[in-house]
């Protein structure tokens, strides 16, 4: 393993493939590491604010910010694997017809294509630490019909963020 100009530990080639549950491992991590990021974190309030603070060809970590109300809209990651941490508060993850909250120190882990909205539905900010691999490429947005079924709206590239 290699430690990355971050102060996070990239994994090698000896590591085990980022698999879901290794993403939420790596997430978990992450988030019970306050002192390697929070002097990064910063609350905007005309949306959700992040960074990504690291990148390599296997996977990419991203810190993100929520103030009460902010969120992701219905999205996925197109053919990336992912898990988010939640480092500090609780965040209300969405899909469709099923809602769970994900509160400091948990992780939720999916596979490729899975769509969801991300959102803080509490009265006080939240942060949290996203892992994928392979690195994102594309993302797809969704809205929800009358009829709750979920409707692909847009396309986006690594070029949009």
């Amino acid at each position: 393993m290699t430690v990355t100009t971050t102060g996070f530990v990239a994994p090698g080639s000896g590591d085990a493939a980022f698999t879901p549950p290794r993403l939420a491992e790596k997430a978990r991590e992450l988030a019970a590491a306050p002192q390697e990021w929070l002097h990064r974190v910063r609350l905007d309030p005309h949306g959700r604010w992040y960074e990504r603070l690291h990148l390599d060809a296997d996977h990419e970590v991203w810190l993100i910010s929520w103030l009460p109300g902010q969120s992701t809209g219905f999205h996925d990651h197109g053919d990336s694997a992912g898990a988010f941490a939640v480092a500090l508060g609780t965040l209300e993850e969405d899909r469709v017809r099923a809602r769970r909250d994900v509160g400091t120190g948990q992780a939720h882990a999916f596979g490729p294509g899975y769509v969801h909205d991300v959102r803080n539905t509490s009265d006080a900010p939240a942060v949290s630490v996203h892992v994928y691999s392979p690195p994102l490429a594309t993302m797809r947005r969704y809205d929800v019909d009358a009829g709750g079924e979920l409707v692909r709206l847009a396309d986006e590239s690594a070029a949009d963020w």
